[in-house]
């Protein structure tokens, strides 16, 4: 059976409130701070940090919000966070949203009133009413995947990831091609990866390309890659995240056409499922767990009132694979 907090004052024949009082940080004597310290390390004693950070002026958790669970960058960048933190003696207290703008609006004020040290959120759009949210606190506040000017952010390099990818496919050869992106909500998603690959696109002569628009699921890029390869017959199709070149190999395949002999394909993200797929598939890595860990260092020195700064952007690399064919 655990040790309680209980038996801690059985043993050193100190009063409950004396305990407590030492476990959240508060003022007792040497001769009872040793003597307590000698029993808990004696008995294994683990305080419950949930409860006691929540009666301590200063709280060691830090509250992170996420848009979804069953997601490879959320994954990851959840790692990162949750493993940094640690190092620091900080916990995370995770609140999923399911896609849910206003749940997420509402889970800032929950975790504002359960007085975290501070809150992670793995942005997809920030609205005026997180910043409205983020305002009426002082509780610092960091968002991941997007960047705002009122708030310090962890970024992915979204615009120069799109840039690389776009002169590596142009430089196969490819001139026609399609770009299936998603909602320009998303400004990271939506709108940097895009504005990357156009401007890599202007960069060279005679090339043919057609922005389409899907959701983030696999099964809505299954279902638009079909009207894609009728209307425009592109020789490659660029996807604006990995799950989206996901559901166009399927769609591809189903369609009787081979990947890349008849259409080459890209992702952006590098999750783990695009080196085992048939062919594997060319994508922009981004290293969601680095920012997890850079996102929970900022947080730590923000809490501790040390500089960083307002937007930190993490690096990426192209992972150039079987997809993607040499046009001549």
């Amino acid at each position: 059976m655990a040790t309680t907090i209980a038996d801690i004052a059985r043993i050193t024949g100190f009063a409950k409130s004396t305990i407590s009082r030492y476990l959240n940080g508060g003022s007792v004597s040497k001769e009872t701070s040793k003597r307590i310290e000698e029993v808990i390390s004696e008995t294994g004693y683990s305080p419950n940090r949930f409860a006691q950070s929540l009666k301590a002026k200063q709280t060691k958790i830090i509250g992170t919000i996420v848009p979804r669970l069953d997601s490879f960058a959320t994954n990851q960048t959840l790692i990162g966070i949750d493993e940094q933190l640690r190092d620091y003696d900080y916990q995370v207290l995770i609140l999923n949203t399911s896609q849910n703008i206003q749940r997420e609006i509402e889970n800032i004020y929950t975790l504002q009133k359960q007085r975290v040290a501070g809150i992670i959120l793995l942005a997809t759009v920030i609205t005026e009413e997180h910043i409205k949210a983020f305002n009426q606190s002082d509780i610092p506040a960091i968002i991941v995947g997007q960047e705002h000017e009122e708030i310090y952010s962890v970024i992915h390099n979204d615009y120069d990831a799109a840039y690389e990818l776009g002169k590596v496919v142009l430089q196969k050869g490819h001139r026609r091609i399609a770009f299936l992106g998603v909602t320009e909500k998303d400004i990271a998603v939506g709108i940097r990866r895009k504005e990357g690959f156009q401007q890599a696109v202007s960069e060279y002569k005679n090339c043919d390309v057609r922005y389409y628009e899907t959701s983030f699921k696999i099964e809505d890029a299954v279902e638009c890659v079909p009207e894609i390869l009728k209307d425009f017959q592109p020789s490659l199709i660029v996807c604006a995240t990995d799950n989206i070149a996901f559901g166009a190999l399927k769609a591809i395949q189903k369609s009787e056409l081979t990947v890349p002999m008849d259409v080459s394909i890209t992702g952006f993200g590098g999750y783990s499922m695009t080196e085992f797929t048939n062919p594997e598939i060319t994508t922009v890595k981004f290293h969601y767990k680095k920012g997890g860990k850079l996102a929970a260092q900022n947080m730590v020195k923000l809490i501790n009132q040390e500089k960083v700064p307002s937007t930190s952007i993490v690096d990426f690399e192209v992972i150039s694979r079987e997809s993607v064919d040499t046009k001549k």
